[in-house]
């Protein structure tokens, strides 16, 4: 039966989410401080679900984001072929069947997937969906001019081919043990190529359809303020009979995490409020209100610092800073990143800021539970972090309290996103570095610049114009395969990329493009498993990023809403079409 066979038999619970061909066999189809503003006059508040995402899109187009919040609003509009559930199991969205090898569907060598496709789906503009849509988002997300963020997941595709109107076949450059990847899940939402296909180049950002998309979803927008305000109404082509539920999507972006979760928990003005960073102890304090529930699920979610492995205050004869041209002054030492690894104090974080939603870590790979590698340890401490200082001789030879090397002081520009979780981090952080000699100046920037995909915004996560950046992020997918390939050399931001890639640190170990190589063809799932423990125990060793804390997913529902059902592969959004009012 070949080596894709060899694992069905025996131990299916165990590596359901080890290998992606397992789950195949295994699956079954299927701003300002917000207020909620009324509803508009000719529409029954029954009839609206009201949404809150404090940190506001600006984009909705899934293949030019780069912030989470641009992925969940363009996922109401927006489907893949499949995604996976809360379980690992495969749904299906635009696809008709799960692939397998008894279908035809996955090739025996691993070389190919093919995917049948539902019939009569339309476009919310009334036009058919087909296989040639399949094929153009390919196209489009593949042109280096696009600079898409989506890029990673598609990097084993060598064609795309429509076999018929309802059928795609995806090619790979070689066997390849993740074959659903792309077209699945977050980051495999198809878009229309009668839409899109006169913006497949270095105007993809010109796109109307980036702000006004058009989609096979539930809903379809109908108004967009970037950084405001999204209003959906319901998608009168879309194929289920009777859903959506709701006739009209408000989706009201600004203000902060703790107004989010007041406005769900206490005050009931609003059906859910995403990514609920407060403090525990003031969400235990307003779910006693009564209106609403906490829905707290553990996922891939790591919150980290990025070290800054290029220089961010020189800049090259184009302007371009964080340039790989110019090594950062001291980051570059290994006793330096490890020494602000030791002088970080987790558990404190954790136990003053997160409780029960969060989980100190040094790992980056956290999820499925099987690539949480066993092999790491963090540790906080202060004396071995001063120790490695001196001994990379960075010393404060002029009595000014920061140490200094060769007539350069060991200062750093430490940014994030404006929440009030993350800035007591950043206290927390500067305290400790501070006690060690290093000077620390903080920045704070709001979440729907720092997590936009504007290339010509320099305070974004990939432009990284400073010496430290904390964020969360992780894998998407079960098969973390291009999670991890976010930390190989080709992913680095740059210029010539629209720093559209997600490898911020700069980080770049040929040894650890290497182990991502191998699991990249590696066909036998221990194996693989083994390949992505020794990459996030080489970044750790590296000290390549900085682990803080596994978090959970945090959101706030209406005790009237039902039928949300999250999974950490995909949007909160993901099956929208069955949330309803009680």
């Amino acid at each position: 039966m070949g080596i894709f066979n060899k694992f069905y038999r025996g131990q299916i619970l165990a590596w359901s989410l080890l290998n992606i061909f397992l789950l195949a066999a295994c699956s079954s189809p299927q701003a300002e401080t917000p207020t909620t503003s009324t509803p508009a006059a000719n529409s029954n508040a029954n009839d609206t679900l009201r949404l809150l995402y404090w940190q506001a899109p600006t984009i909705l187009n899934p293949h030019l984001a780069q912030g989470t919040k641009d992925f969940e609003a363009s996922r109401i509009v927006y489907e893949p072929l499949a995604s996976f559930d809360k379980d690992g199991k495969l749904v299906l969205f635009l696809a008709a069947e799960i692939p397998t090898q008894e279908n035809g569907g996955i090739a025996k060598d691993g070389t190919s997937v093919t995917w049948k496709l539902k019939q009569g789906v339309k476009w919310s503009d009334g036009q058919s969906f087909t296989a040639a849509d399949v094929v153009f988002t390919y196209q489009f997300l593949s042109n280096s001019s696009v600079g898409a963020t989506t890029l990673a997941d598609y990097e084993a595709v060598s064609s795309v081919q429509a076999i018929d109107d309802h059928t795609v076949k995806i090619n790979f450059r070689k066997p390849n043990p993740a074959w659903s990847q792309p077209f699945v899940g977050l980051n495999g939402m198809i878009i229309p190529r009668h839409i899109f296909e006169k913006f497949n180049g270095s105007n993809a950002r010109e796109a109307p359809g980036n702000l006004l998309p058009v989609g096979t979803g539930p809903y379809k927008v109908v108004e967009f303020r970037p950084g405001d305000t999204i209003i959906y109404e319901a998608n009168s082509s879309f194929r289920e009979a009777n859903k959506p539920f709701f006739k009209r999507v408000e989706l009201k972006g600004g203000g902060d995490a703790t107004s989010a979760a007041r406005a769900v928990l206490q005050t009931g003005d609003v059906d859910y409020a995403w990514n609920l960073q407060v403090e525990s102890p003031i969400l235990k304090q307003l779910e006693a209100a009564g209106k609403g529930r906490l829905d707290i699920s553990f996922g891939s979610f790591v919150e980290r610092i990025a070290i800054n492995h290029t220089d961010p205050n020189k800049q090259t004869k184009d302007g371009e800073r964080s340039s790989l041209e110019f090594p950062h002054p001291f980051f570059q030492d290994i006793k330096v990143r490890q020494a602000f690894n030791y002088a970080i104090d987790r558990d404190t974080i954790n136990q003053q800021l997160y409780g029960v939603s969060g989980r100190p870590s040094a790992n980056v790979l956290v999820a499925p539970n099987i690539y949480n590698s066993p092999n790491t340890k963090y540790e906080f401490n202060p004396k071995k972090a001063a120790d490695l200082l001196d001994a990379a001789g960075w010393k404060d030879t002029n009595g000014n309290g920061i140490r200094d090397k060769n007539g350069f002081e060991m200062t750093v520009l430490f940014q994030t996103s404006v929440n009030p979780v993350r800035q007591k981090t950043q206290e927390i952080v500067k305290q400790a570095l501070t006690s060690i000699g290093v000077g620390v100046e903080l920045k704070s920037i709001d979440g729907s610049i720092y997590f936009s995909a504007d290339p010509s915004n320099p305070d974004t996560l990939g432009r990284f114009q400073a010496d430290l950046q904390m964020f969360s992020t992780g894998n998407s997918n079960p098969d973390p395969g291009a999670y991890m390939k976010s930390f190989t050399c080709d992913e680095i931001p740059q210029k010539k990329n629209n720093w559209s890639k997600s490898n911020y640190s700069r980080y770049c170990n040929p040894e650890y493009d290497q182990l991502w190589q191998q699991s990249n063809t590696e066909l036998n799932p221990e194996k693989r498993r083994q390949l992505f423990i020794k990459m996030n125990d080489l970044l750790f060793k590296d000290a390549a990023i900085i682990p803080l804390i596994a978090r959970a997913d945090v959101n706030g529902v209406s005790n009237r809403l039902v039928g949300v059902n999250l999974t950490p592969w995909d949007a909160d959004t993901w099956n929208i079409k069955d949330w309803q009012r009680k």
